[in-house]
Parts: C-alpha cells; structure tokens; sequence
C-alpha cells in the first residue's frame, strides 16, 4: 500500500506540471492529430523527460525501481507515432539500463517495446481514421496497463535471478498497473479536455469570419478580378494570420499575399497539382505536410509547407478557389481549416451574388430599354404628324408641342433601370398626355386624381406612363365617342394602390402584342418589391377597363 502512495505522489507530481505546461501555447502541440517533425520533436523531448524523471524519483525496492516511466513511454507512443514511440521509449530504457540493476536490460528492453506497442496502436487507430480515440481516456488506460502486463512479463523472463525477478514483480505489479494505468488516462484526460476547448475555438472564429465578411462585403461583387481578388486575400491574411492567401481562377493566379509572394506572382498559370485537383473534383484538398506531402510546385526554396485549398463556386460550377498556407515550421490548425473551409463558402456566395446582380441589372437594363423601344416608334410618328397639322394653322400650338414631346423624349432617354417618385412619373405622363390629347381634340379626357402627400412616394421608372399608353391607344383611340382615362391612387392596408381606368373595355389577355409594356411593368415591380405585387386587370367588354398596380407603401419608399 505504501508503494501505491509513493507511486501516486509522483504521479500527482507528473499531472500538476501537465496542468501548468496546459495553460500554456505549447500544450496545443499534445491536443493536435497531425504529427509532423517539429510535433514529433516536442513529443519526444517531453515524454523522454518524463521516463528520465520517473526513474530518477523511483522508488528503490529489491534492488529495482519501481516507477511511473511507462506513462511517459504509452503516452509518447499514442501521441508521435511508431517512431517517436520506439524513440521515447529507447532514450527511458537507456537512462534506466545506465543506473544498474539486476532488472536493467529487463526495464531498458521493456520501456522500448512499451512505446513503440502504443505508437503501433496509435498508427491501427489512425489508419482505420478512429484517431479520437487515441484521447479515450479508457482506452489510454487498457494500453497502458496492458504495456505494464508487457513489461512484468519481460522482467520474469529476462531479470536473473527468476526467483528475485518473481518476488519483486509481486510487489510491485499491483502498483505500478494502477498508478501508471490511472496516471496515464487522467493525463490524457487533461489533454482531450484541452483538445475540446481548441475545437470549441472553432466556434469563436465565426467571429472572425464575420470581420472577414464585413471588410470583403461587396469587393467581390463587383467583379471575380486580379484586382477584388489582391484585396481579398489582403484581407483574409490580416484576420486569420496564415502563413499566405491566394485566390485563383480555373486557370490563373489572381492574387498571393505573405509568404513565397516572391515567386507566386499573380497572372501565371496554375502549377500546383493540389489546385487544379481540387478545381477538377470539386472537393477541398488539404496537404498538411505529414499524411499528404505538400512542396512548392515553383521554388524548391520555398518556405511554405502546407496548404489548404478550397474550390469558389458559381452555383454548380467551380470557378477558381482559395488557398490558405502555413510555413514549414508552423503547425496547419484544425481551427484554420475550419476557418479556411467557411471563407470559402463565404466567397463563394459574394461571386455568386455578384453575378446575380449584374444578370439581374443587365435583365432590368433590357426590359427598360424595350419599353423605351416600345414606346418612342409609334408614339413619335403619332406626335410629328401631330405636330404638322397644327403647325400651318397654329404655330405656337405647334412651339408647345414641339418643347412637350423635347420634354418627353430627353425624360425619356434619362431614366435609368432605378427607382423614381411619383412626381417625376406624372410629369412624364403630363407631357405625354399634352401631344396625345392634341391629336385626338376632345374625344380624349384624362382626369388624375393623387393626393399630394403621395408624390413623394418612389417606384420603379416606367410604371404608369406604359399603362396610359396602353389605355390610349387599344383603348380609348377605337372608340368613336369621348375616352375617359381616370388615374387615382389611395393607401389601403399598409398599400399604394395605383389605378388607371378607361371607358373603352377593349382589352384582351390573348393579345401579346398590346400586353407587352403592361407585362413588363409587372414583372419589373415584382422584382423589386416581390411576388405579392404587381398589377392586376379587370374589363367588362365595352363599358371598361381598370388596371390596379399594388406597391408596398413604407417610409423607405417615400
């Protein structure tokens, strides 16, 4: 009992520097799966150490040591590997081979395959992609105490005399199987907790990617360039502090910033075979140096020794993808590859968007310039020939009307695909109503009928003056007595409705022809407000025809 106490102190010794070294960077070296040297020599130093320490603070019993070296050896093999297993475990064995004893080929002998034993399950546990749990507590603990089954074994075969080497494997296989077991488990407890937390940061890098978001909103919208594309990666590298960020194409290097810039010059060709596979599959390619080899397809000089490499998608299309790396003696993070993965389909989303809205502005640029070609043909040809009737008997009839269709035309030619007020559109209409009522004399009267305090009320450009043309000319101008067009407008329930009546009733749904400035003003206001509006159209044959356009009143439109 009292070697369990001597055992457990050194143990508890062991766990309160692991708990100091925990609050420290260098502990993330423990909680990280991807083993590459620089990892491997961490590993090594400080399991050796452990071995060393624990023979040093053995406890003399029969001309042996009982002591706690197997934790140093198990844990070192289940965190770098085989070999630095075989490493930790050779340099514990030595150190004990040194001090003497009738065990010490058995102690030297043991330790070693101690190490190398877990480094094995180690690498089974990776390969069969279970490397969690190489953290499971419980499993830490049957490894252990299994290599400590290993090493009393190994001291009854080898340690001469047998009768010496039985008498002291019975004193202190029951302590040292506990001690070092519960040792090892409650280290590696300590250090999946820990791993947890890491992970957990994963979490507060959404933080970060929302900064990210926030500085890169809107760059790439305005275009997938050398230009967006340099101020992109400017911005990633400043809030994530990689090793490099780069942004390709399908085909080309748009931008690199941080390490290797010297010679990863934005305009060249891909060369790296990780890219263009991760452009060909689809998929994200991670060459983290250790299970997948990474070197630099330009420099063997290089300094850079992992790389993260994301696809940019359009949709179903990938066209072009970012690159994160980190230098040869730093380690790739799980937290940046998470990090990595999210900036990805973040970017990815702002090209996307981007395209959308040009296609989206192109589509509006050409509805607008239809209805402009829809309107100016025949509506001109009406107007000049207006225009020359009045002239010989009316001159300065004929000056104004001439200034309105100016007035009409030079408004006509400005608007733009956006939003204007209601003011603007009955001007737009006054004049167009203005040579139209002198065509046709008194068979037309437009009566207009809008409170003042809707004038300021924005909505897209060409929604009302299409639907008095149509009103006038498929309706009211086939009529052989007086038109009447009414134009009011009224809130209903959180609602601008706009209507436009005549006496006419000639309209037909079939006619595409006569429609296809009223479709369009339809889907323009859909568009931009939604599907709940638009317009609607009813007509009683001969007696009327009433067009209702709804549009969402709010203060952001006035």
């Amino acid at each position: 009992m009292s070697l369990i106490l001597l055992l457990t102190q050194q143990m508890s010794l062991y766990l309160v520097m692991v708990y100091l070294v925990s609050k420290t960077p260098l502990f993330k070296f423990f909680a990280e799966a991807a083993t590459r040297l620089p990892h491997k020599i961490f590993i090594y130093l400080i399991f050796s150490g452990f071995c060393i320490m624990a023979t040093y603070f053995g406890e003399q019993t029969n001309d042996a040591i009982a002591n706690t070296r197997a934790m140093g050896a198990v844990l070192g093999g289940l965190l770098g590997g085989p070999v630095t297993g075989f490493l930790v475990g050779l340099t514990g064995g030595l150190h004990r081979y040194s001090m003497g004893g009738f065990t010490d080929l058995a102690c030297a002998i043991s330790t070693t395959l101690e190490g190398f034993s877990a480094g094995i399950v180690s690498l089974y546990l990776r390969r069969q992609d279970k490397s969690e749990l190489i953290y499971a507590p419980l499993l830490v603990c049957l490894v252990t105490f299994c290599a400590e089954m290993l090493q009393m074994g190994v001291i009854l075969l080898v340690a001469q005399p047998f009768a010496d080497a039985w008498e002291l494997v019975k004193q202190i296989a029951l302590p040292m199987l506990l001690v070092n077991s519960i040792g090892a488990a409650l280290f590696m407890s300590m250090v999946r907790d820990q791993k947890t937390m890491f992970d957990k940061l994963s979490s507060a890098f959404s933080t970060q990617a929302l900064k990210i978001a926030e500085r890169s909103v809107g760059v790439l919208s305005k275009g997938f360039n050398q230009k967006s594309s340099t101020q992109v990666a400017q911005i990633i590298i400043e809030e994530t502090h990689v090793g490099a960020v780069a942004i390709t194409d399908r085909e080309h290097l748009l931008a690199f910033i941080g390490t290797g810039a010297d010679h990863h010059i934005p305009g060249t060709p891909i060369s790296s075979k990780i890219t263009q596979d991760a452009i060909d599959n689809n998929c994200v390619m991670f060459a983290d140096g250790v299970n997948m080899a990474y070197s630099c397809s330009i420099s063997p000089q290089c300094r850079l020794g992992s790389s993260l490499v994301i696809p940019l998608r359009s949709e179903n299309e990938v066209i072009g993808t970012i690159k994160l790396y980190e230098p040869k003696n730093k380690l790739f993070l799980n937290i940046n590859r998470t990090l990595g993965e999210g900036i990805g389909r973040l970017l990815s989303n702002q090209i996307l968007f981007g395209r959308f809205e040009r296609q989206q502005s192109m589509l509006t640029q050409a509805e607008l310039k239809l209805l402009q070609a829809q309107v100016n043909p025949h509506f001109l040809f009406n107007a000049l020939n207006t225009i020359a009737a009045i002239t010989k008997r009316d001159p300065l009839k004929a000056r104004q009307l001439i200034q309105q269709l100016s007035q009409f035309l030079r408004i006509n030619l400005k608007r733009t695909t956006g939003l204007v007020t209601l003011s603007d559109e009955l001007e737009h209409i006054d004049s167009y109503l203005t040579i139209e009522k002198a065509r046709f004399l008194d068979k037309l009267n437009v009566e207009i009928d809008i409170p003042e305090r809707l004038l300021s009320f924005r909505l897209p450009a060409f929604t009302l003056q299409p639907i008095i043309e149509n009103a006038v000319k498929h309706g009211t101008s086939n009529m052989l007595k007086q038109g009447l067009i009414s134009v009011t407008g009224k809130i209903h329930d959180d609602l601008l409705i706009l209507e436009v009546i005549d006496n006419a009733g000639l309209y037909k749904l079939d006619n595409n022809s006569e429609g296809l400035g009223m479709n369009l003003v339809h889907k323009r206001i859909q568009n931009q407000f939604g599907s709940e509006f638009g317009i609607d159209v009813d007509c009683r044959k001969d007696e009327y025809t009433r067009v209702c356009i709804k549009l969402p009143y709010t203060e952001t439109h006035t």
